[in-house]
C-alpha cells in the first residue's frame, strides 16, 4: 500500500509540473481523505476546492477541457461519480460525436475503490464498478489500477494521448 501512495504521490507532482493541467474536486485543498495526501506535492494554485456537487465538478472540467486546459477531475470514491453521470455518460462520453467532432473534451477522472486496510469503509464505498462504467460509456475509457508500476504509465498515456479516462485506483 506504501509504495501505491508513493507513485501516486510521484505521479500527481509530475501532472501537477503541466502547465495546462489542473485539479478539480472535494477534499483536495483540504484534509479529509486519502487523496490529499497524494496532492501534497502538487502547487496550491493548481487546485479547486469543489463543494458537495459531483454533476457540476464534472461539467466544469469538461467545460475547462474545452477551454484547452487538463483538467484532473478526483472523486474520493467511485461511488461519489455516479452522481456526475450524466455528465459522463451523455456528455464527456458523447461531445466529440454529437459535434461531429469539432469538441473533442479531454478530463482525467481519478477516483478510488476504497481500501478494507486499516479500516472497512462499509459496503457503500468498495463496490468495483468497473464492467457497469465500461458499459454505460463508449469513447471515455475505463482503467482500474491495482499495481503500483501501473500508476505513472496510465496516467502518462492518458495526459500524452489527450484520452478521457476514468482512472479507478484500486490499492491492495
Amino acid at each position: 500500500m506504501k509504495q501505491f501512495k508513493e507513485e501516486l504521490i510521484n505521479t500527481m507532482i509530475w501532472l501537477g509540473q503541466k502547465p495546462d493541467a489542473i485539479f478539480l474536486g472535494q477534499g483536495i485543498k483540504y484534509p479529509g481523505h486519502c487523496m490529499y495526501e497524494t496532492l501534497i506535492g502538487v502547487p496550491e494554485n493548481k487546485k479547486i476546492e469543489f463543494p458537495v456537487a459531483e454533476e457540476l465538478q464534472l461539467g466544469v472540467c469538461i467545460g475547462l477541457s474545452l477551454l484547452n486546459l487538463s483538467p484532473l477531475c478526483l472523486f474520493p470514491r467511485v461511488n461519489f461519480l455516479f452522481r456526475a453521470a450524466d455528465q459522463l455518460i451523455n456528455h464527456l462520453d458523447k461531445i466529440e460525436l454529437i459535434s461531429s467532432r469539432q469538441f473533442k473534451p479531454f478530463v482525467i477522472i481519478r477516483t478510488m475503490n476504497g481500501s478494507t486496510d486499516p479500516l472497512d469503509p462499509g459496503p457503500q464505498h468498495k463496490g468495483d464498478y468497473t464492467d457497469a462504467l465500461r458499459a454505460a460509456t463508449s469513447s471515455v475509457m475505463i482503467i482500474k489500477l491495482r499495481e503500483p508500476e501501473q500508476i505513472f504509465k496510465t496516467y502518462k498515456w492518458a495526459y500524452e494521448f489527450r484520452k478521457s479516462v476514468v482512472i479507478i485506483e484500486m490499492p491492495q
